[in-house]
């Protein structure tokens, strides 16, 4: 994982998440990826990103586990760059940020949007609660101290816990 997590924040999964897809030219790789480019003159054209720049970031995604990096040719030794799980999993960020992106402009100002495969439709992604269906932006979903949590993240989350304790009897 990247070294630029700072001590403090290692337990954070924000930190964590960030020391991974934090730099911006990672999320346009992987975005590339999403929408089936896989080598690297490939994502050189359509990010016109300087060599090294490429060259590095596909280093760090390949070490940190989200691309997996593949000959596709012998003579010379070419490679492509495929997703992983992990990588494939992060799909739903990158779909979230574009969403958010495009909230903030006029639809005739989008450049790109997400339209169902099948009816062509425009989708408005939201995340949701996977067991109750409910959304999680808003004010009634609310994060708190986890079982693995260091004292000062419980201390930070104390009066979370303590609110969130009284509402379900625990």
């Amino acid at each position: 994982m990247a070294a630029k997590i700072r001590l403090e924040d290692r337990e954070c999964p924000l930190s964590t998440a960030l020391g991974y897809v934090g730099e911006w030219w990672t999320l346009l790789i992987l975005h590339d990826c999403f929408d089936g480019y896989s080598r690297f003159d490939q994502f050189q054209d359509n990010l016109k990103i300087s060599t090294s720049m490429l060259t590095g970031r596909l280093k760090t995604l390949v070490a940190n586990g989200l691309l997996e990096k593949k000959p596709y040719q012998t003579n010379p030794v070419r490679y492509e760059y495929v997703l992983t799980e992990l990588g494939r999993s992060l799909r739903p960020v990158v779909v979230a940020l574009a969403a958010w992106g495009n909230a903030r402009l006029d639809p005739a100002e989008r450049s790109m949007i997400l339209v169902d495969a099948e009816t062509g439709e425009e989708a408005e992604p939201v995340l949701v609660d996977r067991k109750t269906g409910r959304r999680v932006d808003g004010d009634d979903f609310v994060f708190t101290a986890g079982p693995a949590a260091s004292a000062a993240f419980r201390d930070r989350y104390a009066a979370t816990a303590e609110a969130v304790g009284g509402r379900s009897g625990r």
